[in-house]
C-alpha cells in the first residue's frame, strides 16, 4: 500500500535546492539574468534579500518555465530534470483557479 504522506524534509529541501540552482545558473548567464531582472523590476542589489521571499522564487521559476529553450538550457547545464523545476515552481507558486486548491 502506498502512503499518501510526503517526507516533509525532502519535499521542502528539493524545491529550495532547485530554486537556488536556478538563481546560480541565471547569475552566470548575464544576458538572461539581465532579462529576468528587467522583467521583474528587481534591482541586482535586492536579489540577496529577495531569495528569502517565496514570491521571488516563484517568479524566478516561472521565468524559466515560461520559455522552454531557457528551461532546457538550465536543465542541460545543471542536470536537473524539467519535472523538478515544475515541481519547485508549483511548490512556491500560490494555487490558482486551475489547481482546484483555492
Amino acid at each position: 500500500m502506498q502512503s499518501n504522506f510526503k517526507n516533509p524534509k525532502k519535499s521542502a529541501a528539493a524545491p529550495q535546492e532547485t530554486a537556488i540552482a536556478v538563481l546560480g545558473w541565471l547569475a552566470n548567464e548575464p544576458d538572461m539574468f539581465g532579462r529576468f531582472l528587467a522583467l521583474t523590476g528587481v534591482e541586482p542589489a535586492q536579489v540577496r534579500n529577495a531569495i528569502n521571499e517565496p514570491a521571488f522564487l516563484a517568479g524566478m521559476l516561472d521565468f524559466l518555465m515560461n520559455h522552454e529553450p531557457t528551461l532546457l538550457a538550465f536543465c542541460e547545464a545543471s542536470g536537473i530534470p524539467p519535472e523538478a523545476v515544475a515541481a519547485a515552481s508549483a511548490h512556491f507558486s500560490p494555487p490558482g483557479l486551475a489547481s482546484g486548491e483555492y
